[in-house]
């Protein structure tokens, strides 16, 4: 079943509480490293969620032309907030190519392995000859030690629980978010999926040919939790 839109605007109104920002840094420099070391002028950030990694990736390297779609509104609004545009549309449904594309921070374990194969399509459908796709996606190991479990954290407004299980190949979060009204506390609750992927698996689905495909430990933990990947259209 695929996450909808209201499971992807619950999760844009508790992303602060779940630690993202505090570990983006450690896996936005993969990125950075990597976009340091090739030419290109158009960059497509797909699931831009806040615009943050945009608007980092521009400031750092300059870059002519950057775009972020994401299929929630709130997160889209976040973004052109930051004077970045960004549109609320299907990559597939999308206009114009570009000369990298970038998944951040596991956008591909939201999709289970049909909706995998058509974004992949699409993504080589927008990328230009020569072009590079990057993104990182959760290792199994990330799965089952990282994410599972129960987690609850509260601010002034809000009060959050996330309880998770991982069990063949599919990761559940039940998320549950009490938001401080005038009055009364307003209840929210939606079901988000992840999906475990291989490398191997992507880049047979993509057509593309792998260039780099390193570890990611961003917990310090005994092993990677994920995997940075970059796949040229060649």
């Amino acid at each position: 079943m695929a996450n909808t839109a209201d499971s992807l605007d619950l999760y844009a109104k508790v992303e602060d509480l779940l630690g993202v920002k505090e570990a983006a840094p450690a896996l936005y420099a993969h990125y950075l490293l990597f976009l340091n070391t090739v030419e290109f002028d158009t960059l497509l950030d797909v699931g831009c969620g806040s615009g943050d990694f945009l608007r980092q990736m521009q400031s750092a390297l300059g870059i002519p032309q950057v775009k972020g779609v994401d299929l929630s509104p709130s997160m889209v609004a976040q973004t052109c907030e930051q004077g970045i545009d960004a549109e609320c549309i299907d990559l597939c449904d999308l206009k114009g190519t570009y000369d990298v594309i970038t998944a951040v921070f596991d956008m591909m374990n939201y999709l289970d392995k049909a909706q995998l194969k058509e974004f992949l399509s699409c993504v080589k459908e927008h990328l230009n000859k020569g072009g590079y796709f990057l993104f990182d996606i959760n290792t199994l190991y990330g799965f089952e030690n990282v994410a599972v479990g129960s987690y609850i954290v509260d601010d002034d407004t809000r009060f959050l629980t996330v309880d998770s299980d991982f069990e063949n190949g599919e990761y559940l979060s039940e998320f549950t978010l009490f938001e401080k009204g005038d009055e009364c506390f307003k209840k929210s609750q939606e079901t988000i999926r992840q999906y475990y992927h291989t490398v191997d698996d992507i880049v047979v689905l993509s057509g593309l040919e792998l260039i780099v495909n390193d570890e990611v430990n961003l917990y310090g933990l005994e092993s990677a939790d994920k995997r940075f990947v970059v796949l040229k259209n060649t």
